[in-house]
């Protein structure tokens, strides 16, 4: 990223050749497409467990009651938790539908379909329209990208802001104009909040930001270029406000939770560190093109050798902006690589238990190493073509004075077999991803089961409050207790420490009807004996209570409805 990368000067769309009609057609045909496999039977797709219940609760008490979030969802990997700026961001929906599940969903697939068109944006913006529409195709119809669009969780909202954080930082860096800085400060705080992983998205960004104030001249220019730094710094630290608020009036306890769990050394690994690195860098690159890597070993490690080949070739690209926009992808994923493989030790194992979320950040940047490196086979990696569908020369040079004239490549039978090669691995990796997406009803039946759920718990308890119970005590039972507040019901549950910033424990109501949420992954006798003993054992609560009702609510979470009496 030096020599070769000056700032320069485009036109005010920041892409050349201007987008023409057939691209602009070939566009909207793939945000369609985007839009048509998000949105589709939208209610009943996405998961609903604990996660969804915390943050619908959350959104719900924002809206309803007026209690600002402070902290974000809980952790999976220590006793701390991600931003609260997830929350404000879903707010606009839930403002607008009362909390409606399904609202919110909708949301995060429009963001999702905007995702598709940043990631466009930013591979256009390196390597001309092919890159562009072969990344946003890829994307549109990836299983793993309409997944993670389809249902509440806070990984969910990365694609959209990584994708803006470096589209923005690009842009900054190729046209000279600091203002972009402001966007791309924002992007970074959104991933960063979304999940506390992305904060490896920062130094490479910052390594961009620092290569392009060394290259802006000092002076007025480097004045105002520190102004537009001190303006993201602010944008950046305007976002942390709710934490610091937290801390300020709980002891740090967010800070000491975090400290705590690194000088612990976080979670242990079970598998040396070449192997470790071998896996993790395939899921990072797999996840996004063919799935989850152990469902799909063969076309996963294809596409992840092919993507990486792709990108190390794009590093010695001829033109100087595809050249060093390919070493800084490749920095990216490299660093992320690396802090995952020695941050994130799930990543090293295969559980029953979602990690991918946890290299998220980095998923637009594989769509765009894959565009890129596409483009290159397609132009016939010739010299020059790249420039020739881009120009972004620095201004008042002969290049930029001058449209390229070299008119078309000729198309040789290399470039013809090669052209070829591409469209069948690219409908292989189409045909794979639409086999896998996921499907239109969800298998624990979505956000209608859970309120079905509800609603069956209504009509048992009636008039009485209800008293939620969890089997294990540490799994949240708000998958329950989100429809019943939402229908105004009383409701009191046991809510682990993890789930929230200081828990309280329930005091049993002896006139509550007790209703205990078993998850069969953690609980061995789930559907009877477990239950039974929760509230029946030697102390377990301060009445006698019977069984009025008990179903599978959803794969492997029995509920169970107790009323006082004999």
């Amino acid at each position: 990223m030096s020599g070769s990368t000056t700032p320069t000067t485009v036109d005010d769309a920041g892409l050349r050749p201007p987008i023409d009609r057939r691209e602009l057609v070939g566009l909207g045909a793939v945000l369609a497409l985007a839009a048509i496999l998000r949105f589709w039977a939208l209610e009943g797709r996405g998961t609903w467990d604990a996660d969804q219940g915390h943050d619908m609760l959350v959104l719900l008490r924002l809206v309803r009651d007026g209690t600002l979030p402070l902290l974000g969802p809980p952790t999976s990997i220590g006793a701390f938790h991600h931003g609260a700026l997830y929350y404000y961001l879903l707010a606009p929906a839930a403002f607008l539908s009362g909390a409606n599940p399904t609202i919110v969903v909708a949301e995060i697939a429009l963001l999702g379909v905007a995702a598709v068109a940043v990631t466009w944006f930013l591979a256009r913006s390196v390597a001309g329209p092919v890159a562009g529409l072969i990344a946003a195709l890829v994307m549109a119809v990836s299983a793993s990208a309409i997944d993670e669009s389809t249902f509440i969780w806070n990984p969910n909202l990365i694609a959209l802001s990584s994708s803006i954080a470096l589209a923005a930082a690009w842009r900054a860096r190729t046209t000279g104009r600091p203002g972009w800085w402001l966007l791309a400060a924002f992007g970074v705080l959104v991933t960063m909040q979304c999940h506390v992983l992305g904060i490896a998205l920062l130094p490479p960004v910052l390594s961009l930001w620092f290569v392009t104030r060394r290259a802006t001249p000092a002076g007025t220019e480097r004045r105002r270029f520190d102004r537009y730094a001190l303006g993201g710094l602010a944008i950046i630290l305007v976002g942390y406000i709710p934490l610091l608020a937290y801390e300020l009036g709980h002891d740090f306890a967010e800070s000491r939770a975090a400290l705590a769990f690194i000088v612990s050394g976080g979670t242990g690994v079970s598998i040396s560190l070449p192997l470790r690195l071998v896996f993790v860098g395939l899921r990072i690159l797999a996840w996004p093109l063919t799935g989850l890597l152990v469902d799909g070993l063969v076309i996963g490690v294809v596409a992840s050798v092919a993507v990486a080949s792709g990108l190390a070739w794009r590093t010695r690209a001829p033109d100087g902006q595809e050249r060093a926009a390919g070493r800084w992808f490749a920095l990216i994923l490299v660093f992320g690589w690396v802090v995952l493989t020695f941050g994130a030790s799930g990543l090293s194992t295969v559980t029953p238990l979602p990690v991918d979320h946890y290299h998220a950040f980095l998923d637009p940047v594989v769509f765009v190493a894959l565009g890129l490196g596409a483009a290159a086979v397609w132009r016939g990696g010739s010299a020059g073509s790249a420039a020739t569908e881009r120009s972004v020369e620095p201004a008042g040079s002969a290049r930029s004075a001058t449209p390229d004239t070299a008119g078309p490549t000729t198309i040789t039978v290399a470039s013809l077999v090669s052209r070829i090669v591409l469209v069948v691995a690219l409908g292989i990796l189409i045909a794979w991803n639409v086999s896998i997406w996921p499907p239109t009803v969800a298998t624990d039946g979505g956000w209608p089961a859970a309120r079905s759920t509800g609603e069956r718990i209504q009509a048992i308890a009636g008039d009485r409050p209800i008293q939620l119970v969890g089997l294990p005590d540490f799994k949240s039972t708000e998958a329950v207790g989100f429809p019943l507040e939402r229908a105004g019901l009383s409701v009191a549950e046991d809510i682990p420490p993890t789930t929230t910033g200081e828990p309280a424990p329930m005091e049993p109501d002896p006139n509550a009807a007790v209703v205990v949420v078993c998850d069969s992954l953690f609980v061995v006798g789930c559907g009877g004996q477990a239950e039974d003993v929760a509230v029946a054992g030697p102390g377990a609560w301060p009445v006698t209570l019977r069984l009025v009702d008990r179903w599978l609510a959803a794969p492997g979470r029995t509920v169970s409805v107790y009323l006082p009496g004999t």
